[in-house]
């Protein structure tokens, strides 16, 4: 951790210096950069500890357990925004986002009914693929590395779930804090919601992982909650005075629909490899948990 804290702290330092700076250029490489973090530190450590990075669960596994990954997050976003929607706290669409869109597209006359289903449609493949870009950064790093150190050493799912979940949300904090990660909201309202929500998400993550043993479990997850949320749904809904407090990562709806997804997940525990706290056995999901 100390490795991912220094090289953070660097990006950290660079966006926070140029806050209010940068323009769309500076934010794609500092936003990149920090992603990656977690991999880099996970090759140095690797390397210092004589460990292989082939060794991080690149299989790709079950290919339902990849489907499942990529499907997940877009229920809990559409369940999450139609509760928005019907409540008032935000609108359902916005045609002049939707009208760009069109426009950048040149299919200014088609409907924009149908035009908001071929939106979702091309997002959630194509769009797909940068996200995975950055999602893998982080993922080699949390889901690949330092997952598999933690259940090896607590030999339960739950705290697994919750150890590398804190962990995950504080490495937040500093760009939630002090730089413009958040809804523009009040910092500990930010905080709050996006804990609860990273801490939810870390669950199902977890699950997917152990049941899998594959990383990219945890790459499609992180991807295709990412896509929806800041590619999909949130420039889709109509922003009124109040809607950033209910809407995104910091609102309180999507956090609080995760919780119940975690929850969900969580009882299903008894059906991991690593599960010692339901008498499971626990199996080689990590060449330091073993038979070794």
């Amino acid at each position: 951790m100390s490795i991912t804290l220094l090289l953070s702290s660097i990006v950290w330092l660079l966006t926070i210096h140029t806050l209010g700076k940068t323009g769309s250029f500076g934010n794609r490489v500092y936003g990149y950069g920090i992603m990656w973090c977690p991999a880099l530190a996970a090759y140095i450590t690797c390397k210092i500890l004589g460990r292989n990075i082939s060794d991080l669960a690149w299989q790709w596994g079950k290919p339902k357990y990849m489907l499942f990954s990529y499907l997940t997050p877009f229920l809990y976003v559409l369940i999450g925004y139609t509760i928005v929607w019907i409540c008032g706290a935000g609108g359902f669409y916005n045609a002049a986002f939707l009208a760009k869109m069109q426009e950048d597209l040149g299919w200014t006359n088609v409907p924009p009914g149908v035009f908001l289903v071929i939106f979702l449609i091309l997002q959630g493949v194509i769009g797909l693929i940068p996200s995975i870009a950055t999602a893998l950064g982080e993922e080699i790093g949390w889901r690949g590395f330092l997952l598999p150190e933690i259940a090896g050493s607590t030999r339960s799912y739950t705290k697994t779930a919750s150890i590398s979940g804190l962990i995950w949300a504080v490495w937040h904090y500093p760009l939630l804090i002090f730089g413009n990660y958040n809804s523009g909201g009040p910092s500990w309202y930010s905080l709050v919601t996006f804990t609860i929500g990273v801490i939810s998400i870390s669950f199902i993550a977890t699950w997917f992982r152990l049941k899998s043993n594959s990383l990219w479990t945890g790459v499609m997850l992180h991807a295709s909650h990412n896509l929806f949320v800041q590619g999909v749904f949130d420039p889709v809904t109509v922003n009124y005075p109040g809607t950033k407090y209910f809407t995104g990562e910091f609102g309180i709806v999507i956090p609080s629909i995760i919780l119940l997804f975690a929850i969900y997940f969580w009882t299903r525990r008894k059906e991991l490899p690593l599960c010692p706290d339901t008498n499971t056995t626990p199996s080689s999901i990590h060449p330091s948990v073993s038979s070794n």
